[in-house]
């Protein structure tokens, strides 16, 4: 329109020389598409989160990006990417809050949409890495089963030198009937 933007009320447009753009001011949100990302310490994660933005600058908006929410959008993208990419998996579940504060910091005003919140929702590990992760719980449980073991058998045959005495005993027996089975 000659003459800028106008904010809100009535307007003449005459259709062969102005044009007008109407821009909608609310606050809009949108998914970040889940991702899947390689995280600092080399444990790939999806992870998705939602962004709350609204235009703040109408004119900038309009008149330097073609299609400032859907920019806004891909940036949102790439920055998740690229912010996520930096931290471990602990600092992802544990740091949401620092992660959604860089994201902002990165995306608002820089096409005229004020970014007035961003979420991170969900960070999801593959079954495969989940699959591991249960592994090595268990291999540790084990393990821990088998020390105690190990200390409760000390206990006992400390407690009875006798008890010494019979397991060397049983021990030259099973190393005597292997040798003679070979």
């Amino acid at each position: 329109m000659p003459g800028g933007a106008k904010g809100p009320g009535l307007f003449f447009v005459i259709p062969c020389i102005d044009s007008y753009r109407k821009v909608d001011l609310r606050v809009l949100s949108f998914d970040v598409a889940p991702q899947e990302i390689l995280s600092k310490d080399s444990v790939t994660v999806a992870v998705d989160a939602v962004i709350y933005v609204r235009i703040s600058n109408a004119t900038i908006s309009v008149t330097n990006v073609e299609d400032a929410i859907r920019s806004t959008r891909l940036l949102a993208q790439t920055t998740l990417r690229n912010i996520l990419g930096t931290k471990t998996l602990t600092e992802m579940l544990s740091d949401r809050d620092t992660v959604s504060h860089c994201m902002q910091a990165t995306l608002d005003e820089a096409t005229g949409v004020k970014v007035e919140r961003v979420e991170v929702k969900d960070v999801r590990l593959p079954a495969e890495a989940a699959r591991e992760a249960r592994a090595k719980v268990i291999a540790a449980e084990g393990e821990q089963k088998a020390s105690q073991a190990l200390s409760d058998a000390a206990y006992v045959i400390a407690q009875s030198p006798s008890a010494i005495q019979l397991r060397y005993l049983q021990t030259l027996n099973s190393i005597s009937s292997e040798k003679n089975r070979n």
